[in-house]
């Protein structure tokens, strides 16, 4: 906890008997716990810091989500909104610097915004092609009254498709590819996992007999003993 993120925790002593808050001792510490919590529950997780070097210690944690694919969001304390872009107290722009690791992020100056824009973030981070998002609210917004409508779920922002469309003819492109390959083999990778598709992922190389290698975090989508796995690839992997 820091001072830019403070009003939030005195809104989070109010609901103690609901929401169990884990203190950590670092902030890289509370990304990687966030992820693991994603990871072990399949649902979103959710770390807090605040301001400047609060936001950036989250950094490492948040690029991990997003290159392993792991649901989580990240909400940052930021100095009030008439302070923005003044080198004020434990300001950095949080937003610029982990946008190009995160699925989405967006920085609340309205209080107003909030319950529509967390919505918005844990849908982001669950649907499609899981991965993290970062909110940051300025101080002003965490201070400041509003008339709370209530939270209502996510489920659709027009401009996001999280499901890709299938059609027929791709499938039946994809079938003839691996009919005509020569020597066809499989490289399967976390998406089998995060997309519950284990089962028909080995009724698929069962049936066609191609031998199949894992990633890293592929690893557990079929049997380790199964004939048709050939070990795990990659730098730490099946040399051969």
């Amino acid at each position: 906890p820091g001072g830019a993120i403070m009003p939030v925790y005195d809104a989070l002593y109010d609901y103690m008997d609901r929401i169990n808050h884990v203190l950590v001792r670092h902030e890289q510490g509370a990304s990687h716990a966030a992820e693991g919590y994603a990871r072990t529950s399949g649902k979103v997780g959710v770390c807090m810091a605040t301001s400047g070097p609060g936001a950036t210690n989250l950094v490492t944690g948040i690029a991990d989500a997003i290159i392993d694919c792991t649901p989580m969001v990240a909400i940052t304390g930021q100095v009030a909104s008439n302070l923005l872009g003044t080198d004020a107290f434990q300001e950095t722009d949080i937003i610029n610097i982990t946008m190009p690791v995160t699925k989405w992020n967006y920085q609340v100056t309205d209080a107003n915004e909030i319950s529509e824009v967390l919505a918005k973030a844990f849908y982001i981070a669950k649907s499609g092609r899981p991965g993290p998002v970062l909110i940051d609210i300025t101080k002003n917004a965490q201070l400041q009254l509003f008339d709370y409508k209530g939270y209502r779920q996510c489920s659709h922002i027009r401009s996001y498709r999280p499901e890709p469309i299938v059609r027929n003819e791709y499938i039946e492109q994809a079938a003839k590819l691996i009919n005509d390959a020569i020597k066809p083999f499989v490289i399967f990778g976390q998406g089998v996992i995060l997309g519950n598709a284990e089962k028909e992922f080995l009724a698929f190389i069962e049936k066609t007999g191609i031998p199949a290698a894992w990633t890293i975090m592929g690893m557990s989508a079929i049997p380790t003993d199964h004939p048709l796995g050939v070990g795990m690839l990659g730098m730490h992997g099946n040399y051969a």
